[in-house]
């Protein structure tokens, strides 16, 4: 039983609270990103390099080879994939690495905003403490003995 307890007091904590919002709206944020870039960032660019689909860019590293549909012998045209096509596609890794970079500069300015909004805060001047009733009382006493004095 005092696992159980120990557990429910461990996820009822902020912090794992907190931690499990940010996984969530992190995931979301990243579907936003992904569409940035698909949807606005890439097709003006894939304009300019006159309509190319960076991320259908590949290297081949094996043609694909076909070889005759053993249910149909007899017709050349039905032809089956006897070998699949090898590629490295570094169109999907350049637009993963550009989706990467958008992600992170959001994130800077959005830490970069935080902190400056903190270092405002801490740059407000601080009301002294309102000093408690004994300490008027001796401030008091203070003062009259050096009218005293």
């Amino acid at each position: 039983m005092g696992l159980l307890k120990e557990f429910r007091e461990f996820i009822a904590r902020g912090n794992v609270v907190d931690l499990a919002v940010g996984v969530i709206i992190g995931g979301a944020f990243g579907a936003i990103v992904n569409s940035l870039v698909k949807d606005v960032v890439m097709p003006p660019i894939s304009y300019i390099l006159s309509g190319v689909d960076v991320s259908s860019w590949k290297y081949t590293i094996h043609e694909a080879v076909m070889a005759q549909d053993p249910k149909f012998p007899d017709d050349p045209t039905k032809l089956i994939v006897a070998r699949p096509e090898v590629d490295l596609t570094y169109g999907n890794f350049l637009q993963a690495t550009l989706n990467f970079l958008i992600v992170a500069a959001v994130i800077f300015l959005v830490v970069k905003a935080i902190n400056t909004l903190k270092r405002h805060e801490a740059a407000k001047p601080v009301d002294p403490p309102v000093p408690s009733p004994e300490e008027k009382l001796l401030i008091e006493i203070r003062d009259l003995l050096a009218k005293r004095g």
